[in-house]
């Protein structure tokens, strides 16, 4: 009975091992933006890089401040085109978008604005910090 019970607990451990190994396979980055449109044009080329370089990143993009604006209605880039399009594909590969709720009062922009693949949340700088400290993201600023 017990030789029974320690290979169960043999394998629990193993099975949790692995698990954790799985986790700690996959790279988690948090990209934080508050520079505005060239900001967001490079960091959206970048995202796009390494997803290509490695598809099961967990990508989080932080924005406050003027990072907010591509994901704001009707934004284009420097060269006048939607970052709509963008914005869906990468959502569609599993990034999210975060989006200050204290840019958004102080600028006084209402959350309709927001790009429906976005998420507001109260405070961008505590959301880049949380996922740093708590969560185990790698930070990246484009």
């Amino acid at each position: 009975m017990n030789q029974r019970r320690s290979m169960r607990n043999f394998f629990a451990i193993g099975l949790g091992l692995m698990a954790c190994a799985a986790a700690w396979a996959q790279v988690k980055v948090v990209y934080h933006l508050n520079d505005g449109i060239a900001q967001a044009s490079r960091a959206i080329g970048n995202i796009r890089n390494h997803l290509s370089a490695d598809p099961l990143a967990k990508i989080v993009v932080v924005t406050h401040g003027q990072g907010i604006d591509f994901l704001l209605d009707g934004a284009t880039n420097a060269a006048g085109q939607s970052f709509a399009g963008s914005i869906g594909e990468l959502s569609g590969k599993g990034v999210e978008f975060r989006v200050c709720n204290n840019t958004l009062v102080t600028r006084s922009i209402g959350k309709e604005r927001v790009a429906m693949e976005a998420v507001v949340v109260p405070s961008g700088v505590v959301e880049v910090a949380k996922l740093q400290a708590k969560e185990g993201f790698v930070y990246l600023r484009p």
